[in-house]
């Protein structure tokens, strides 16, 4: 957190020389501009927190697949990012998650709590399992419902 606070501090001055000092070209600025953008969108990713949450699904609420960061793993409250891949839509939150999703076979899959089996995330039954917007993905409806009815048992 510190190195990426380090990093706008940096961007920011730069930025800042650039467009103050006039001396630089336009295509300078927009580098400047374009690297701070950057840095803001990795930061948020990089925190892996929701960045808009949304009262009406709560803990245990089943979400709907476009509003998960499926690289994250977080409710995001918002509209995703579409990634199409292999024919199924999966979800991103930003720019390095759009590329991830396709390069990464690992974030388009999980583990089903229940079974333990691995789901695609794009055909999985999506549940809200914590109060920061953290997801589980299970294969289907009725594993989500027994995972429920063992969790209570126990």
């Amino acid at each position: 957190m510190k190195r990426q606070g380090i990093k706008i501090a940096v961007v920011l001055a730069v930025s800042v020389a650039a467009i103050a000092c006039g001396e630089k070209k336009q295509g300078d600025n927009q580098q400047a501009e374009s690297a701070l953008e950057q840095v803001k969108e990795e930061m948020n990713h990089s925190m892996g927190e929701p960045v808009a949450s949304s009262e009406k699904y709560k803990k245990g609420d089943v979400v709907p697949k476009e509003l998960v960061c499926m690289v994250n793993d977080a409710f995001m409250g918002k509209k995703q990012l579409e990634v199409e891949h292999d024919g199924k839509i999966y979800y991103g939150c930003c720019a390095m998650c759009q590329s991830r999703i396709p390069e990464d076979e690992s974030v388009r899959y999980a583990k089903d709590p229940f079974t333990l089996e691995t789901v695609d995330k794009a055909e999985a039954y999506i549940v809200m399992i914590g109060d920061n917007g953290e997801v589980a993905y299970f294969k289907n409806e009725a594993n989500y419902q027994q995972f429920v009815a063992e969790a209570q048992v126990n």
